[in-house]
């Protein structure tokens, strides 16, 4: 038995998939996160789900601890060592001004406060020629100083150590001889890319959530060996792809948005599956919606991304899946504001105390309670009827903190409470899809997360997207993409010529070297040679620009010296990207680019079964669209769907840990896949 299992902790639920290879069975289980203490959530999950943990043969996990630890700044005391004279570029940052006209606006307060900044001496040109030598004597008295103020972790980030990492290696080495208790991170062992703020923010960063993020997986480590656990343990990362524990513990940073990535990859391959290309990827779980724009099959990845947001955030120089957040989930708390306007989020009941409904001692309405009171949800068959929902307390605290206050029925309160949040989700899949200048009419959308189904038709609705897929168990969505990812490695050097003036040979050199840093990771990771592959990218701009764009190119163009080829490959993405290209304007490369892959086996579903007919669903009242009026719906039973069995709306699907809602005019398939395909009705008008 090829068992593999993926564990993916929320901020309400901690959700286990696990995929047996021979047979095609899974296995799903969903517990409350409990933030106080992951490990109890993760073992009261993996208890629940029955799984002989000791004949596990891969164990996936995306977490939210290094996010957390950086939001909630609740990371290590950490200490900076930088060249001399530039002490104060983390602390300055850069001059823009986000939110020009926000009078309170301030910016993000470093995670190293200047006093805990030490600067030595050592000095490189851009091109990595040592203008000064470090000064060893006056790094080791540093160090000893950074030792006696109690630091626990340390970032070392010198002037252009991109072009050459020499000092920085030297002074790791002192760090290690002097100080080997603490957490260290180097700049140049985390990315080889110029932009001195951003490097360093990134390097802090990793310094900063390194002790915390190293202790939880070693005590994951230990809970899972105690369980029996002897198999391969894998680690989520941010850019879609996994990595060893032990890379985990080194880069840190890597996982900072490790728990959400999961369901875009699912979701991009089982609509590739189906053979949908342009998809927009919803996902809606109990503290916050998730949308992401895939393309041609491929998830979009970003260089960067802001922890704590653009305007006032700490930029992250790192791939990730990029993904538009917002604060709108099933257990996102409905509040009336000082000039009585009601609001949905963006703070959140969590899974402890969590909605009203649960019974757990939460007294603020939320989304889910709203969905409750207007039967979209049934509590006799929450998670399938193992945590039963509590109606009336739901009504009662909608009525005291929503109703009663603005002078309307409970129903119209828990409406209104849906609308809102609709129409915050809507805003945020506008984001992805028309603020980047693609018509969402030429996307389908596909939706999972416990909520996501629940809520996906009215928000396809509204921006006229024509097609709706809600993918097989779509409540444990983001931890079936863990078992859909491959391990992956990012690689990234700063290479600053114009095009024209490239040296090819000196190209070939630095993806050569990079290819060897990736596949030597990979064989550690446990990968076949036969399992690898890379893929090449120069980022490239027109002269005159500031930032390029990512261009994938073919290592025989490089071989071959063919600079024209190049240059089309840049045109042709700078078109897609923005409607037009310079073919008269200069190209100019600034980074270079590789992606190590080591393959994985795929989880493939086994297409659903057609025992008997159809079964008969049972009735419900339901609100839909009008708040004054319940209308009687059939509700199913997702398991006893047949291939080909046509629903039309309005109705509901229950299963395990979602629901779907067909509004009116809304046509639902079943696939043989057992994916639901559902033709939004407005959309075709």
């Amino acid at each position: 038995m090829a068992l593999v299992v993926a564990l993916d902790i929320g901020g309400t639920f901690t959700d286990l998939v696990a995929f047996n290879l021979d047979n095609g069975e899974i296995t799903q289980s969903k517990s409350s996160t409990t933030p106080y203490d992951l490990s109890v959530g993760i073992r009261n999950t993996l208890l629940k789900s029955g799984l002989p943990v000791a004949a596990l043969d891969t164990f996936v996990h995306g977490s939210t601890v290094a996010i957390n630890t950086a939001i909630e700044r609740t990371g290590a005391k950490t200490a900076l060592i930088v060249t001399q004279g530039t002490r104060d570029v983390y602390q300055i940052g850069r001059g823009n001004r986000p939110e020009s006209y926000n009078f309170l606006f301030k910016r993000a307060e470093p995670y190293v406060a200047r006093r805990n900044t030490y600067e030595v001496a050592e000095r490189l040109n851009a091109a990595g020629e040592v203008l000064v030598e470090l000064d060893e004597a006056a790094t080791i008295e540093a160090v000893e100083r950074i030792k006696a103020q109690g630091a626990e972790a340390v970032a070392v980030c010198c002037l252009h150590s991109w072009s050459n990492p020499d000092h920085e290696a030297k002074i790791g080495r002192i760090l290690a001889k002097g100080f080997p208790e603490a957490f260290h991170s180097l700049s140049h062992e985390i990315l080889r890319e110029y932009r001195e703020y951003e490097r360093t923010s990134t390097t802090v960063l990793n310094a900063y959530v390194g002790p915390r993020v190293s202790r939880y997986l070693r005590d994951l480590e230990s809970l899972l060996e105690e369980l029996g656990f002897q198999g391969l343990l894998l680690i989520m990362q941010s850019n879609g792809g996994t990595m060893s524990p032990a890379t985990a513990m080194r880069l840190p940073v890597a996982t900072m948005e490790s728990g959400p990535v999961g369901g875009i990859i699912a979701g991009a391959e089982v609509m590739r599956d189906l053979g949908i290309s342009n998809v927009i990827a919803f996902d809606m779980g109990g503290t916050t919606a998730k949308v992401s724009l895939v393309k041609e099959s491929e998830p979009t990845i970003a260089q960067g991304y802001y922890v704590g947001g653009e305007a006032s955030g700490h930029p992250v120089m790192y791939p990730v899946v990029d993904i538009v957040e917002v604060g709108a989930g099933g257990g996102s708390i409905a509040w009336i504001d000082e000039v009585g306007g009601l609001k949905v989020g963006p703070r959140s009941a969590g899974g402890h105390p969590g909605p009203v409904c649960y019974g757990q001692g939460g007294t603020e309405p939320t989304v889910t309670d709203a969905n409750l009171v207007l039967g979209r949800l049934a509590g006799d068959s929450f998670l399938g009827g193992e945590m039963p929902l509590n109606v009336e307390a739901a009504r009662e605290a909608i009525a005291r903190k929503i109703a009663e206050p603005l002078g309307m029925s409970v129903e119209a309160a828990a409406h209104g409470i849906i609308r809102i949040a609709i129409a915050e989700m809507s805003l945020a899949v506008q984001s992805v899809s028309i603020g980047r200048g693609h018509d969402p009419r030429d996307f389908a959308m596909v939706a999972f997360g416990g909520a996501g189904p629940l809520h996906a038709a009215e928000i396809a609705r509204e921006l006229h997207i024509p097609r709706l897929v809600i993918p097989r168990v779509p409540g444990h969505f983001s931890a079936l993409g863990m078992l859909l990812s491959d391990l992956r490695h990012d690689y990234v050097r700063t290479y600053y010529k114009p095009l024209e003036a490239c040296d090819f040979d000196a190209l070939l050199q630095i993806f050569a070297e990079m290819r060897e840093e990736g596949e030597t990771l990979l064989r550690s990771e446990g990968v076949a040679a036969q399992d690898m592959s890379v893929q090449l990218y120069l980022d490239m701009r027109y002269v005159g620009q500031e930032f390029p764009i990512q261009t994938r190119i073919d290592e025989a163009n490089l071989k071959a010296c063919d600079r024209e080829a190049l240059r089309q490959a840049f045109d042709l993405v700078h078109n897609q990207r923005f409607g037009h290209q310079a073919e008269s304007e200069q190209v100019e490369v600034v980074n270079c680019r590789l992606t190590a892959r080591g393959k994985r086996p795929r989880v493939s579903f086994p297409p659903i079964g057609a025992v008997g007919g159809a079964a008969a669903p049972k009735m419900r009242e339901m609100i839909a669209s009008d708040p004054a009026q319940r209308v009687a719906c059939p509700a199913y039973d997702r398991d006893l769907l047949i291939p080909g069995q046509i629903i039309n709306g309005p109705a509901c699907i229950v299963e395990y840990a979602s629901t779907t809602i067909l509004f009116e005019g809304d046509r639902m398939e079943v696939l043989g896949t057992g994916e639901l395909m559902i033709h939004i009705a407005e959309a075709q008008q």
